[in-house]
């Protein structure tokens, strides 16, 4: 141990540094030294502004007059160091800059490690939970912009609109809010829910069907996107991880384009495993509840995925894979029990729609 050592000295005053002797007094809690011109100063180590700089620590002492104290002398600054620790001088940061490189690098992965694990799986579920903050209303003004600003509504076939809202009202939907239906003239095979409880179905995706138990399953299966406000949760998880990234990057004036994106594209929205799961149950329950039978819903997953001519809709083509979903559905109706009737309302209504 050693509490005397050479330093450099640089009074502030002038550029010439001065080679000088000083003095760790840890009764006194100083740091002593004599100059060129015999003064001696005496620094208390808590009025001292420390540096550490690869193998030199620099001391700070003065506001009008800033003087300094380069030391290079190892075991000195250890010892120096030292009773700065023991007396509580040296705060987390300090001791985090005095790891070595190998920490730093090991702390600097770790934080990276954290905010990837963050951004990946804590922030979305962070995000999913807090659309029970925003009122529902804001539901149906994103919905309503949605369709207004939607080109496929110059499509709409209001003749089949009619009839399919018909064929809704003879079902219980379990509809936590009002439901609409529209149906676009399109070939393209495809449904969806928008947030306002609009639920479009292209006449693409009408023809490839057979039986009204598989539109009955289609209804059943957006009604329950819109009952869940799984627009709304995954709205405000990709919100969520926008916003942690701007956060992170310290950027935050682009949360208001994304949210201008989302009404643009809510259409084509794809949901997580855990919502598609969630609305082929719900849609199979609605299914059992109104006395249809439910394999017409395994039967259209079935046709639409082994025609390869056809286009996978959005409902189909996001998660979880159709194999998993027509799985999920057989096994089902293997394990539960069901009774259906024939319904010739429905069964009349689903012809009209097809012509």
């Amino acid at each position: 141990m050693s509490n005397k050592t050479t330093a450099v000295f640089y009074d502030g005053k002038t550029a010439i540094p001065q080679q000088i002797a000083v003095l760790l007094h840890k009764a006194h809690a100083t740091i002593e030294f004599q100059t060129i011109d015999l003064e001696t100063i005496k620094w208390q180590i808590r009025d001292i502004s420390f540096d550490k700089r690869t193998d030199s620590l620099f001391l700070e002492h003065g506001k009008d007059t800033l003087q300094q104290l380069k030391i290079e002398d190892s075991v000195f600054i250890k010892e120096l160091q030292s009773y700065r620790k023991d007396n509580g001088q040296i705060g987390w940061y300090q001791n985090l800059l005095d790891l070595g490189t190998t920490s730093h690098v090991v702390v600097a992965l770790s934080i990276l490690a954290i905010i990837a694990l963050c951004y990946v799986y804590a922030i979305p579920w962070v995000g999913e939970k807090s659309v029970v903050l925003i009122p529902e209303e804001y539901d149906d003004k994103l919905g309503s912009s949605a369709f207004l600003e939607n080109e496929y509504f110059v499509s709409v076939d209001a003749a089949k609109t009619k009839t399919l809202n018909e064929f809704a009202a003879q079902l219980q939907l379990q509809n936590t809010k009002k439901l609409k239906f529209t149906v676009v003239d399109s070939d393209e095979v495809n449904a969806f829910a928008l947030p306002d409880g609009n639920i479009v179905v292209f006449t693409g995706i009408l023809k490839e069907m057979k039986n009204y138990d598989e539109l009955v399953g289609l209804l059943g299966h957006e009604a329950s996107h819109v009952n869940n406000r799984h627009s709304m949760k995954m709205l405000c998880r990709s919100l969520s991880g926008y916003l942690f990234v701007s956060i992170i990057l310290g950027d935050a004036n682009g949360v208001m384009a994304v949210i201008g994106d989302n009404v643009n594209s809510l259409q084509s929205l794809s949901f997580s495993r855990e919502f598609e799961r969630q609305a082929d149950e719900d849609g199979f329950k609605i299914l059992v509840k109104n006395k249809i039978n439910p394999q017409g819903m395994a039967n259209l997953f079935q046709r639409l995925k082994k025609d390869t001519s056809i286009t996978i809709p959005e409902f189909l083509s996001s998660h979880p894979v159709t194999d998993d979903r027509i799985s999920t559905i057989t096994k089902m109706i293997k394990d539960d029990s069901f009774s259906f009737t024939e319904n010739p309302n429905l069964k009349r209504l689903f012809v009209e729609l097809k012509r």
